[in-house]
């Protein structure tokens, strides 16, 4: 098959793009940044560059192409401008959009979140299921299947300042057990939906491993030399304090701290409880490695 990946260098889409590759597929990496060019050829696809916002550039980076894999670019949560909702809406018409002009797409797979099943009461999540929502428009011939990976273990890189200045995870969330995903785990799931065909709309959880922030802290801190790293559990105000100290307009840190108060009471995964998966082979121990690496590299 012809595949195109967004994002084929992020975290979960250069696994991606190299495992379709290794596979025999061709294989069309798209990224925003002109010098990723010939990082994407390392991987054995064809580099498109340009702007994933830009309707005609997706629409020609998807013509030809059988599938294509979808995902959001990180956002920038500083930015004093950001409406978290509306870019996750205006971002998935532009996509809806390429995907039927290129007329060629059978077949998405589209990276979404556990919690993208509510409309409210989810926080930033809520932009999510706008991105099912809208997707899902399309027309029905195309099949799509909305991967649902819940706190990703590459998510933990955000709290290295606290643990270098403080010994300490500072969340709102972590006092119950919670699915943690490992983009390997997502990477795996992905390319085994590219070989199978669904109904025309499917769900998929992925998750690595249910974990505590404890037991999130005791393993972490074994491996970088910190045995004494705790897990602090902050109050919803004191994580909105903390988000808007960081720069975050008031919007923002209102959806994130919402978001980590339904992680906190399941409300974000009640879904996938009752449709409960096999876990993935990737524990936290083995991305504890990687995290490792990083943490000694940090200048904080």
């Amino acid at each position: 098959m012809k595949i195109t990946v967004l994002g084929s260098l992020g975290n979960i889409g250069k696994l991606l793009t190299q495992k379709l590759a290794e596979s025999g597929h061709e294989v069309i990496g798209v990224d925003n940044r002109k010098e990723a060019a010939y990082l994407i050829k390392e991987l054995g696809a064809t580099p498109a560059i340009g702007d994933l916002g830009d309707v005609d550039f997706l629409t020609n980076s998807f013509y030809g192409a059988d599938a294509v894999f979808t995902m959001y670019p990180p956002l920038n949560y500083l930015d004093p401008n950001l409406d978290i909702v509306d870019f996750y809406k205006k971002r998935s018409e532009i996509y809806a959009k390429a995907i039927k002009d290129a007329t060629t797409v059978k077949r998405v797979v589209n990276l979404s979140s556990m919690g993208a099943h509510l409309n409210q009461g989810n926080g930033a999540i809520k932009g999510v299921f706008y991105v099912e929502k809208i997707l899902n428009e399309i027309p029905s011939e195309i099949s799509i299947t909305h991967l649902r990976p819940n706190s990703l273990y590459t998510n933990l890189y955000g709290y290295i300042k606290d643990i270098k200045s403080e010994n300490t995870i500072y969340a709102s969330y972590g006092s119950k057990s919670i699915p943690w995903t490992s983009p390997k785990d997502i990477a795996e799931v992905a390319l085994e939906e590219f070989t199978q065909i669904h109904q025309t709309r499917n769900i998929r959880y992925i998750a690595s491993e249910e974990l505590t922030g404890s037991e999130v802290a005791q393993i972490i801190g074994n491996v970088i030399g910190v045995p004494a790293l705790k897990w602090k559990i902050i109050s919803e105000q004191e994580m909105m304090d903390k988000l808007k100290a960081a720069g975050m307009n008031n919007p923002v840190a209102k959806e994130l701290t919402e978001m980590y108060a339904a992680l906190n009471s399941g409300l974000m995964t009640e879904d996938y409880m009752k449709n409960k998966i096999e876990l993935g082979k990737t524990k936290l121990a083995d991305f504890a490695k990687e995290f490792a690496i990083i943490y000694s590299q940090s200048t904080f």
